[in-house]
């Protein structure tokens, strides 16, 4: 692989890791800010919606940018937003570092997905989406527990300097690493751009991606006050679990861009998702356990990134078919989805937080993540007719004239 995607994964690794950390500080966040558990969720769903919109407006406004200019400065503004956060004398503040920072997110992911399957083979694309997003496995790994111990040892603030750091790093790498020069496509105008979202096989990628990779974080956002309070993990021993978590994570997503590589990422994605599915629904009842809630939260991780590669490369699979004319676009409107569901998530993760009970997050995450599984197999039924209808017109040309 080519040093231009380690580039990219060591950036994502910086991204991820104050996307994530959020997760094992709610707790303390909502501690120190004298806010409610579900306020403090909503930090995700701000950063997430931050993604959301910043992915697809960002892109195509950005279009004409050359690829290394923007991505430095994108790495620039995600530095900005941490210092920002660190700063932050009140829960306002906050909010409006983790939007900025959700801003530079949602463009980084979107322009590097493209990148790094035009750094490779056909052949190897899902491959080069897992190893960039191996980036957040990695954050998950290490950021995440290690961002986790030094809010609850530090203070949550002294978090957010540290990730800035991790920043600095990103952006000397993509200095030193990535080449001057990226090839993309020529840009479209922006309303030819975001007509993308006028490609019904496109939305139904979205709705796939929205459900299968956001319902998670129903459970995903409030997990941590799971393991403490069902469980009866210490607050210093979730970040171990968190890390067990990583370790999984980091397995999965490359096994995740394995598998859709090898057998496309239709039949790939109903694998993930009815594996996922079947985890989180056995999560509400082993959570009470430790030792089995340890070995359920090692299954999660196992599945719960092995969407994203099969969920990005379909994208620019259908992308190429339905709106080769605006394919960074249509990647980052799947990165908003993402996001979008990570919103979703958090946000109705805390509704249930509030009016059911915390142990009702994983079973109706199990039930939307199923939802994706029904999507993505009326998605792969419609792929079907469309070779059909190729093959038969292969078959049978119309006679000339």
């Amino acid at each position: 692989m080519p040093f231009a995607l380690w580039a990219l994964t060591l950036s994502a690794f910086a991204i991820g890791t104050t996307e994530f950390l959020i997760v094992g500080l709610t707790p303390t966040i909502a501690a120190s800010l004298s806010v409610s558990l579900p306020s403090a969720g909503l930090l995700v769903s701000l950063y997430a919606l931050g993604v959301a919109v910043g992915a697809p407006l960002l892109t195509a406004l950005t279009s004409r940018v050359p690829r290394k200019q923007l991505l430095l400065g994108l790495i620039a503004l995600f530095i900005i937003g941490n210092l920002l956060a660190w700063q932050a004398p009140g829960y306002e503040t906050l909010m409006a570092a983790r939007i900025l920072t959700g801003l530079a997110h949602g463009v980084f992911f979107s322009i590097g997905s493209t990148i790094a399957t035009g750094l490779v083979a056909k052949d190897k694309a899902a491959s080069a989406i897992a190893i960039m997003f191996t980036g957040l496995t990695v954050a998950l790994v290490t950021g995440v527990p290690l961002g986790t111990f030094i809010g609850q040892t530090f203070g949550w603030q002294t978090t957010f300097l540290a990730v800035s750091f991790l920043g600095i790093v990103a952006l000397t790498g993509s200095w030193i690493l990535v080449p001057d020069t990226i090839s993309h496509s020529q840009p479209a105008s922006l309303l030819t751009q975001l007509a993308v979202l006028k490609k019904p096989r496109l939305l139904l990628v979205y709705a796939m991606t929205a459900l299968g990779y956001g319902g998670s974080f129903i459970a995903f956002t409030y997990l941590t006050p799971v393991l403490q309070e069902v469980s009866g993990f210490s607050a210093s021993s979730v970040s171990l679990v968190m890390l067990v978590y990583g370790v999984s994570v980091a397995f999965g997503n490359i096994w995740g861009g394995q598998l859709a590589d090898k057998k496309g990422a239709i039949r790939a994605l109903q694998i993930v998702f009815t594996l996922l599915a079947l985890v989180l629904l056995m999560l509400t009842f082993t959570a009470s356990n430790k030792c089995l809630a340890l070995l359920t939260v090692f299954a999660w991780g196992a599945v719960a990134f092995g969407n994203v590669p099969g969920l990005q490369v379909y994208v620019v699979q259908r992308a190429e078919r339905d709106a080769p004319h605006a394919i960074d676009v249509a990647s980052g409107l799947n990165i908003a989805a993402f996001n979008l569901g990570i919103a979703g998530g958090a946000w109705g993760g805390g509704l249930i937080v509030a009016h059911i009970g915390l142990m009702s997050t994983p079973w109706v995450a199990s039930v939307v993540v199923f939802l994706a599984l029904l999507l993505t197999t009326l998605a792969g039924r419609l792929d079907h007719k469309d070779k059909l209808r190729t093959d038969a017109k292969s078959a049978f040309p119309l006679p000339l004239n």
